[in-house]
């Protein structure tokens, strides 16, 4: 772990354990009342363990913080995430990605747009590995870690409570790493999780316009943060204003994109282009 990101964590728990000192709370009364283990509490104030931002908030609420002072420790939390994501020339540190995976595993609603990779929840092992190794300063073991991690969260996708919404232009689903065996793989896990009661799938077919021009991916966790995704970095905002403006845009693609038979339809023949490709093509 790297020396920033420890620092960060420190600085997080001690402001936490300041304010329930402030509100004359034990760790074991605060963690009653957030609904969280007391080594939860614990770890957290002394820096280590990283919260989820649905335990962040849960602790705000139990602390009754007003809301600059949430804002205050939301904030503290995204500069923890953003050491995570920056990464270290010794590999210690997983690549871009897992900051993203982090935070939709916290959120009990997900909405996802894409219009170059798939979205990180519905990748195969195999296409993740891809992503992770175009990584900067990616090596095997922080891949290999990394894929693994990757595919461990995509089981909130399962879980009821939660919903999951996933856009993506037509773009993404013939934007492939590999060899098309590897998207045939990868078509039939998009098929079997459209089917699911907790995930709506959506294509923006190619044949309409998109409302607005896609400049890059993003991930609205609830109503309170969005990743924005680049090339080789992820961005975390709270910023109440980015989140109205990215909420707005996601409905317009919301809008344009196909569901339900119409998507299982556009997946089936894109599918079998792939399949047509056969072993004609090579990585």
């Amino acid at each position: 772990m790297g020396s920033e990101r420890r620092e960060r964590m420190r600085a997080l728990g001690a402001r936490l354990r300041g304010l329930r000192a402030e509100a004359g709370l034990t760790g074991a009364v605060l963690a009653q009342r957030a609904g969280v283990g007391q080594p939860t509490v614990s770890k957290v104030e002394t820096g280590r363990m990283v919260p989820s931002l649905d335990v962040l908030d849960r602790l705000s609420r139990a602390l009754g913080l007003d809301d600059l002072t949430a804002r205050e420790v939301r904030e503290l939390l995204v500069a923890v995430e953003a050491a995570a994501d920056s990464g270290s020339a010794s590999g210690d540190e997983a690549p871009a990605g897992m900051v993203l995976d982090d935070a939709v595993r916290s959120a009990r609603l997900v909405r996802s747009f894409q219009c170059v990779v798939l979205p990180a929840m519905l990748q195969s092992a195999e296409y993740a590995r891809h992503v992770f190794e175009s990584a900067p300063n990616s090596t095997p073991e922080v891949v290999g870690r990394a894929v693994a991690a990757r595919v461990e969260r995509q089981s909130v996708l399962y879980e009821p409570g939660r919903e999951s919404v996933f856009v993506l232009t037509e773009a993404v689903l013939r934007t492939w790493p590999g060899t098309p065996a590897l998207m045939l793989a990868q078509f039939d896990r998009l098929l079997a999780v459209e089917s699911l009661s907790t995930v709506r799938l959506g294509v923006i077919p190619w044949r309409r316009p998109v409302p607005v021009l896609p400049r890059h991916g993003f991930t609205l966790c609830d109503q309170r943060a969005v990743v924005v995704e680049t090339f080789d970095d992820e961005r975390v905002s709270i910023d109440s204003v980015e989140l109205a403006a990215y909420e707005e845009t996601f409905a317009r693609f919301e809008q344009a994109a196909v569901f339900g038979g119409e998507v299982r339809e556009l997946l089936l023949r894109v599918m079998k282009e792939f399949r047509n490709l056969g072993d004609a093509v090579t990585p």
